[in-house]
């Protein structure tokens, strides 16, 4: 009887620690959906609502010129920071989300790339908008001073931290997550890189057909 307590006791304390660890990470997958006009289209969940992710910021476009998030969302849009020297996950991420846009745009809907960059050492105006003509036509690039760059990841919740960047050729690590921010609404959706370009359209077009 002892050892059967004490194995029940146990269990509770490894319980109550992975409650801890999800909780820590923003994730809860029994949040309370009522009254969520979008319910039916989440496939996530963060502790406190989607809603406590974006907000206000004021960065430079392509030609530098400050512009505000009511400059930039003014459709639904997909927002994802990186930056342009990356090698390989940032023009995975940023094509993705192009190819989604078209998807979407054969359904007869709209939607807008967005990339923020968090390199503002190197990523200057110019050449954020060289990276997103590239990219896709309708994408806005937009980086601004490590002010306004730190203000705009902390508002979206988004992490990144450079190598040695006396180097010239240095690294940023930094999240991946693309946001679907509708005007009207703020972030209502995150994707991970694992989510293809078709499953994330139709994901969008819920949320969009809902809104």
């Amino acid at each position: 009887m002892l050892r059967f307590l004490s194995i029940l006791a146990a269990s509770a304390v490894v319980c109550l620690l992975l409650v801890t660890w999800i909780a820590s990470l923003g994730i809860w997958p029994f949040a309370d959906r009522s009254g969520d006009q979008f319910a039916s289209c989440r496939s996530s969940a963060v502790a406190g609502g989607v809603g406590q992710i974006g907000g206000p910021f004021n960065l430079l476009d392509s030609a530098g010129k400050t512009v505000t998030d009511a400059d930039v969302i003014t459709a639904p849009s997909l927002v994802y920071f990186g930056y342009t020297f990356c090698p390989d996950v940032c023009p995975m991420d940023t094509i993705r989300n192009a190819e989604a846009v078209d998807v979407l745009e054969e359904n007869g809907k709209t939607a807008t790339p967005v990339f923020i960059s968090i390199d503002p050492k190197r990523d200057t105006p110019e050449v954020v908008g060289d990276y997103a003509e590239a990219i896709h036509p309708r994408i806005i690039g937009l980086t601004g001073s490590p002010e306004q760059v730190k203000a705009a990841s902390r508002a979206y919740r988004t992490y990144y931290k450079a190598h040695d960047d006396d180097d010239e050729y240095y690294l940023v690590d930094h999240s991946t997550m693309t946001y679907l921010v509708l005007p009207e609404h703020g972030v209502v959706e995150f994707f991970r890189r694992d989510v293809g370009p078709e499953a994330l359209a139709a994901k969008a077009a819920c949320f969009i057909d809902k809104s």
